[in-house]
């Protein structure tokens, strides 16, 4: 049976902006005429997210999705609507709310600018209530994932943004939350490292049924870390189902990728399809979804062919799609 961890209800967020010319001439006129419009951030969204899941929420800069994770943690108020996570309100910050999850933030700092990070640690263990034991299986696992032994007794100011990004997800992690909500959490981390880290939510969601929410702009993130996608544009969710499904519904056109034994004329080829490339004996193009089939037997027929392939369009690439819709 499915155990529901967060019910979004009629969610909506409003922001009311103040309008001002600019410069000293447009500071005055504001005192006097003091114009403000409002701003929908989110509207009117609606979705359940179940116990051990694990969610992509995507959408362009300025869609409504940090806002969102926002309202979820309970850092903003809606505007209206109902929020239930693990049966809180999160607005109310209850302290057992806030032992339960944990927001990363890449463009946030919660270490203790001018201590060392395990000053920061070693605070979060005592206010989430981690036991010795906890906290130092936690502890050895984290530092070795993140390779931070040699600057954990470094003031943080003086760490890179990777050394502090990897720092940030070590505090938000150690006291293993039930929910992790995750705001383009590989910001600033090398390519090593980021596939340490997809792992490592991986393994958490596996062993311990954490339930996480990812937002990134990295799709590798998405495909690798989670089984479910969330997309939000404009403040209204568009789309709610698995990866395959998403794939299904939004990609245009199929790839096929040819390696030919005998040369053909560019303009046979163009006859079968769009976005042709073609430099004997490798050849590709890319044909609508619904003549794959018939597209392949024909050149088959038509071609001297010694190896063929077909491909999904990038997440990237269909994801654009639906922003530009």
């Amino acid at each position: 049976m499915n155990t529901k961890v967060i019910e979004v209800t009629n969610l909506s967020k409003t922001f009311v902006v103040k309008d001002k010319e600019a410069g000293l001439v447009g500071s005055i006129k504001s005192i006097f005429n003091n114009t403000t419009r409002n701003i929908e951030a989110v509207k009117d969204i609606n979705f359940t997210i179940n116990e051990g899941e694990m969610i992509g929420f995507i959408g362009p800069n300025g869609a409504g999705k940090t806002t969102t994770l926002k309202m979820l943690s309970g850092i903003l108020y809606p505007s209206s609507g109902h929020i239930d996570v693990l049966g809180f309100r999160p607005s109310d910050r209850k302290s057992d709310f806030l032992k339960k999850i944990s927001l990363v933030m890449g463009q946030k700092n919660q270490l203790i600018w001018d201590l060392p990070a395990i000053d920061t640690f070693n605070l979060n263990k005592e206010t989430y209530g981690v036991s010795d034991k906890e906290y130092k299986q936690t502890m050895d696992e984290l530092i070795e994932i993140f390779d931070i032994g040699n600057i954990l007794n470094q003031q943080v100011r003086r760490l890179s943004l990777g050394q502090r990004m990897k720092c940030e997800l070590v505090a938000s992690l150690l006291y293993r939350p039930n929910i992790l909500f995750l705001d383009e959490p590989t910001i600033g981390l090398d390519i090593v490292v980021q596939k340490k880290l997809r792992q490592f939510i991986k393994d958490i969601n596996r062993k311990l049924g954490t339930t996480v929410i990812l937002t990134s702009h990295y799709m590798d993130d998405v495909k690798e870390i989670t089984n479910r996608i969330i997309i939000i544009n404009k403040g209204t969710l568009v789309f709610d189902n698995s990866l395959d499904a998403l794939t299904q519904k939004y990609a245009n056109h199929k790839t096929l990728t040819i390696t030919l034994n005998k040369e053909v004329s560019i303009e046979q080829v163009k006859l079968l399809g769009i976005n042709v490339d073609y430099n004997y004996p490798n050849l590709s193009l890319d044909v609508d979804p619904h003549t794959v089939a018939d597209t392949t037997a024909k050149i088959l027929k038509l071609f001297d062919v010694d190896d063929i392939g077909i491909s999904e369009p990038r997440l990237e690439e269909i994801v654009a799609n639906i922003f530009e819709e």
